[in-house]
């Protein structure tokens, strides 16, 4: 069972520097850094149900952050990519510039760990140093170290 988000995290999936500003080319630029991903069965049926929940159900949590997911039988374990943008993407289905996108897919046949992983990120980004931390680090190694020591102080050593 994965409860961490730094666990999920790659420097490969990882773009500090999303061009796109508008939703979907943006989504489509993250979720791209999921294409080669040995967990990923069929990357376009994949990406197909990631833009279908997006349509059904604006996925900004609020504060800059955007959370495209989808639960599907096209992924073998939990990926996540994350994308960055200092520019800001506009998401026109919540009226809301994001900043920070973690697109998840997660296999239909686990959910608890999906509603795990989502709850950590929620606390992960609930408050606004943390948020800022992960818009200042430099690489995507520096990200990933970031949200380890974030994950430190809020949830513990616990696995």
């Amino acid at each position: 069972m994965i409860t961490r988000l730094s666990k999920l995290l790659d420097p490969a999936r990882i773009s500090l520097s999303v061009h796109s500003t508008k939703r979907t080319a943006a989504i489509n630029e993250v979720a791209r850094l999921l294409e080669n991903h040995p967990d990923v069965v069929n990357f376009q049926h994949f990406y197909n149900e990631l833009l279908a929940r997006e349509r059904l159900d604006t996925t900004c949590l609020g504060n800059e952050v955007a959370l495209p997911h989808a639960r599907t039988e096209h992924v073998k374990k939990i990926v996540l990519a994350v994308g960055r943008s200092t520019e800001g993407i506009h998401f026109e289905n919540c009226n809301q510039t994001v900043r920070l996108m973690f697109v998840l897919g997660t296999p239909k046949n686990n959910p608890t760990d999906y509603l795990i992983l989502v709850g950590a990120l929620c606390r992960l980004i609930k408050d606004a140093s943390s948020r800022e931390a992960l818009m200042a680090a430099a690489t995507p190694e520096a990200f990933i170290a970031t949200v380890t020591e974030l994950e430190l102080q809020i949830f513990g050593s616990e696995k």
